[in-house]
C-alpha cells in the first residue's frame, strides 16, 4: 500500500530519493554504547505527491527526534547568528516593531534569534520541545520559552493566556513536522490581524539543482518547494506577500505570509514571489522529470566521492572530517564510510565531542585535534558552512592539508 500524502492524503507512486536504510541522523551515542550496543536503521525514502507537489518522506516509525538530550544548538554557528540578527533588525524596522508588540518564535532552540528582538526591548516567547536547549535560551538570555511542540493546540492555549504574536518566525522547522496541516492551522490561531508569519526553509530547487541529497534524514519529513507551501498556507486561511531568496543552508526561501483578510503588502518582497513562481515552473518541479533526475545525480555524487576517499587511502593519505551535521551523517551512511576512510570527525559544538556519529562509529573529537594531527585531507561536511569553517582552518595551508566538500559536487581545494 503506497505512503499516503501528509498533506492531501493522496497516494504518491513516485520516488525522488531512496536512500537504502540510515539511522536517526541526531542519534549520537558515547564510547559503551557504540561499542557493544547496536543502532536501529530506518528506510530514507523520499516521494513526491503528483497532486500538490510536496516532496516527503515516507510513513515510518522512528523514535522521537526531540527530546532533551537533542543536540543541535543554534548558537554554535556564527554565520548563523550575524544571519539572524540581521533578520531581526530587517523586521523591526518593516513591521515597526516595538514595546507593544509581540515575537513569537516556533521552534526557539536556545534563544538564538529572539535574543536581538528581547535586546531592542521587544516582549518575546519562544516554543521548544527540546528541554536542554529551550533550558539554554532561559538561563543564557532570560527569555521566556514554552517547551512543546507547536500545532494547533499550542496556539489555542496561547491565545487563552492573551498571546497573540504581530510576528510568528519559524526558521527550519516546518520539514521536522509530521502532522504539517495541524502546524499551519496553529499560525492562523496564533497570529494577530494584519500580523506576519515569516517561514525559513531550504529550497527544493536548490535541493535538486545542487543534487543536496544530505538534507533527506529522518528528522526532515517535507522537502519544500515554494509551489506547495503557497498550497498548504492557502488550504489553512493563509496568503503569502511576498519571499526573499536566501543564501542559508545551500539556499533557503524566506516567505512572509499573514491572514487573507488582512495580509500587508510589500511590493518589493511580492516581485521576488513572482520571480521564484516562475523559476520553479521552469524547472518543472510540477513535474517528475526533475525528480528522476535528481535520483541518478544523487548516485553519481556517491560513486565520486567513494572514490576520491579510497584513492586518498591506497596513497597513504590522512582524512578526517569537519563537523558532526545531520546532512554529514545522512551522507556518510548512504556511502557506507566508517572510520576506516574517515578516520575522525570534529565539532565545536562540546554535546557532541567525545560521542559517535550515528551508525558509522566515526568518532567526534575537538576542533584542536587537527592542528595536533595535521591530516592531509579535511573533509567539510556542513558543506554550507565551508566559507566559514576554512577560515577558521586557514592554518591548514602550513602543512599542506587541503579542503574536501562532496556537494554540490567533489572539490578539492
Amino acid at each position: 500500500m503506497p505512503s499516503k500524502c501528509r498533506f492531501c492524503a493522496t497516494p504518491m507512486t513516485e520516488t525522488v530519493a531512496d536512500l537504502g536504510l540510515s539511522p536517526v541522523s541526531n542519534h549520537f551515542r558515547d564510547s559503551a554504547t557504540a561499542q557493544s550496543i547496536g543502532q536501529t536503521f530506518y528506510p530514507l525514502h523520499a516521494m513526491v505527491c503528483t497532486n500538490c507537489w510536496l516532496v516527503q518522506l515516507t510513513d515510518v516509525e522512528t523514535p522521537a527526534h526531540f527530546d532533551d538530550n537533542y543536540v543541535y544548538f543554534s548558537s554554535y554557528s556564527s554565520s548563523w547568528l550575524e544571519h539572524s540578527k540581521a533578520y531581526a533588525e530587517q523586521m523591526i524596522a518593516q513591521l515597526d516593531l516595538g514595546s507593544g508588540s509581540k515575537v513569537v518564535e516556533i521552534a526557539s532552540n536556545d534563544g538564538y534569534l529572539l535574543q536581538y528582538f528581547k535586546n531592542a526591548n521587544i516582549p518575546v516567547l519562544g516554543i521548544e520541545p527540546s528541554g536542554n536547549v529551550a533550558e539554554e535560551a532561559r538561563s543564557n538570555h532570560g527569555i521566556e520559552t514554552i517547551g512543546e511542540f507547536f500545532g494547533r493546540e499550542c496556539a489555542e492555549k496561547q491565545v487563552a493566556t492573551g498571546n497573540m504574536a504581530d510576528l510568528i518566525a519559524a526558521n527550519n522547522v516546518m520539514a521536522h513536522v509530521p502532522d504539517i496541516n495541524d502546524f499551519i492551522s496553529g499560525f492562523k490561531i496564533l497570529l494577530r490581524d494584519g500580523g506576519t508569519i515569516t517561514v525559513e526553509f531550504p529550497h527544493l530547487l536548490k535541493m535538486i539543482n545542487d543534487c543536496q541529497f544530505d538534507t533527506i534524514y529522518h528528522e526532515h519529513f517535507s522537502y519544500l518547494s515554494l509551489h506547495a507551501v503557497e498550497t498548504i498556507f492557502e488550504a489553512h486561511g493563509l496568503k503569502l506577500y511576498g519571499v526573499q531568496e536566501l543564501p542559508t543552508h545551500g539556499g533557503s526561501l524566506r516567505i512572509f505570509a499573514g491572514h487573507q483578510d488582512s495580509c500587508p503588502q510589500n511590493a518589493e518582497l511580492l516581485q521576488t514571489l513572482e520571480k521564484v513562481r516562475t523559476d520553479e515552473k521552469s524547472a518543472g518541479l510540477q513535474t517528475i522529470a526533475p525528480y528522476a533526475a535528481f535520483g541518478k545525480a544523487v548516485e553519481q555524487r556517491k560513486t565520486e566521492f567513494l572514490t576520491f576517499l579510497i584513492e586518498a587511502k591506497n596513497a597513504g593519505k590522512s582524512v578526517v572530517g569537519y563537523g558532526a551535521p545531520a546532512k554529514g551523517n545522512t551522507m556518510l551512511n548512504y556511502c557506507g564510510i566508517g572510520p576506516e576512510l574517515i578516520a575522525y570527525t570534529v565539532d565545536m559544538n562540546p554535546h557532541k565531542q567525545r560521542q559517535y556519529l550515528p551508525g558509522l562509529n566515526i568518532p567526534v573529537h575537538a576542533p584542536e585535534k587537527i592542528m595536533q594531527d595535521r591530516p592531509d585531507y579535511v573533509v567539510i561536511l556542513p558543506w554550507n558552512l565551508r566559507e566559514e569553517i576554512s577560515t577558521q582552518l586557514s592554518d591548514i595551508r602550513e602543512w599542506g592539508g587541503q579542503f574536501v566538500t562532496a556537494i554540490p559536487q567533489l572539490e578539492i581545494s
